[in-house]
């Protein structure tokens, strides 16, 4: 294989995100040769010297050759009684006869790209330019082993509350950071939807819901969170609730399959697992604990400003310092002070320089009170190392107002 070759495959494989059906997600890579494979082609699972079963056989598809597809199109364009002209374009058609044309392109490279859904519509059972290909693989291959069950089980009670779970998003495109707000929302939807069908309408969990939980709630409820990729794809999600999850609100978030969006196919969602917020450290930095924390997605203050705050930049500063300061003290006691804020041009995701005017700032809800619809993007200064999720202002339980480490901090 050629050194351009290898470039194609390795830009195939990166981009290949499923096998088969839509839900077989993949993660594929060129192995460095050689490589002693258990599974190769064969028509045969029986030793014919001892009559010993030596594997099983797996039947996949292949695409044929271009000489055998090239025969096998005439063949049945000639049966259906399609014939073309000698540029290759056909006479008027009958719609059953369009139908079988369009998947049986004369280019070999588009006849292994028709969509199922055109194969389908067109009456095909299997791919015209394939072949079913027989694989011989060792007996009990995938074979899974149940964990032993002791009669006795220790009962191990958690010292530590579980917090939070990370899921990672399949799909194409992914959303972007831009649209945090949106991704948070149809998450937290899509985790009501599926309490409803586990739990019942009247049993959701409250601290993924977010209601009923009293005047004096410091937002101990769930955080809907984006963590963005270093491209500025939204690739994972973290659901934070600082109040802990319950066994239910587990159950529900481990039923969670997919979400939707307006348009295109509904990103797939996959857990990674469950713990405290400091266990996904090593995977993500929204995790993480420092003393300076940045803006990821613009910061909106929740409350209005006065009019003797909007006369000065200076005055501006500091009445949002004391909104931050005032929300922040009352999410608990013994949390490090915010000393200081500064205001950012702009932020980074994926090599573009974003400003506030470039994300989506607006829930979908109607009839919610906004005071703020243009947002700003900060760095916070606390007095004493702070650990994340860190989000703070309006709508920052759907990914506004979500902060990271500041690296240079």
């Amino acid at each position: 294989m050629t050194g351009k070759q290898t470039e194609v495959l390795d830009a195939l494989l990166e981009n290949l995100g499923f096998l088969g059906r839509a839900e077989s997600w993949v993660d594929a890579r060129r192995a460095p040769a050689p490589l002693d494979f258990n599974c190769v082609p064969t028509a045969e699972s029986v030793d014919p010297e001892t009559g010993e079963v030596t594997g099983e056989i797996v039947r996949l598809m292949a695409p044929n050759t271009p000489e055998i597809y090239r025969a096998f199109r005439s063949g049945k364009l000639e049966a259906a009684g399609i014939e073309l002209d000698p540029s290759g374009r056909p006479p008027k058609l009958k719609p059953d006869q369009k139908k079988l044309l369009t998947t049986l392109p004369e280019d070999w490279l588009n006849a292994i790209g028709v969509e199922t859904g055109e194969l389908q519509a067109a009456g095909w059972s299997t791919p015209p330019c394939a072949r079913p290909v027989s694989y011989l693989r060792p007996l009990h291959a995938l074979r899974t082993t149940a964990p032993k069950v002791l009669r006795k089980p220790a009962i191990v009670r958690p010292t530590t509350a579980i917090t939070t779970a990370r899921f990672a998003l399949y799909g194409k495109p992914l959303p972007r950071i831009e649209d945090a707000v949106r991704t948070g929302e149809s998450l937290r939807a899509a985790a009501m939807g599926r309490a409803k069908r586990l739990l019942g309408p009247d049993a959701l969990p409250t601290l993924l819901s977010g209601h009923d939980l009293g005047e004096h709630n410091r937002h101990a409820h769930a955080f809907w969170l984006p963590d963005p990729n270093e491209r500025g794809e939204i690739e994972h999600v973290l659901v934070h609730a600082p109040g802990g999850l319950s066994p239910e609100a587990m159950r529900v978030l481990t039923a969670l399959q997919q979400i939707e969006r307006g348009e295109g196919e509904p990103p797939r969602l996959m857990l990674e697992g469950f713990g405290t917020a400091s266990l996904f450290d090593r995977v993500t930095p929204l995790s993480g604990e420092s003393a300076g924390w940045r803006s990821v997605t613009p910061y909106l203050h929740p409350w209005h400003l006065k009019k003797p705050e909007m006369r000065t930049p200076q005055a501006t500063a500091a009445a949002i310092l004391g909104q931050l300061r005032r929300e922040w003290c009352a999410r608990g006691s013994g949390l490090a002070e915010i000393v200081e804020i500064r205001e950012l041009p702009s932020i980074q995701h994926g090599g573009r320089a974003l400003r506030p005017l470039h994300f989506h700032r607006f829930r979908r809800k109607s009839g919610l009170l906004q005071p703020d619809t243009l947002g700003r993007l900060l760095e916070l200064r606390f007095a004493a190392p702070t650990r994340g999720p860190l989000a703070l202002g309006f709508a920052c339980h759907f990914g506004l107002g979500l902060f990271g480490p500041a690296l240079d901090a």
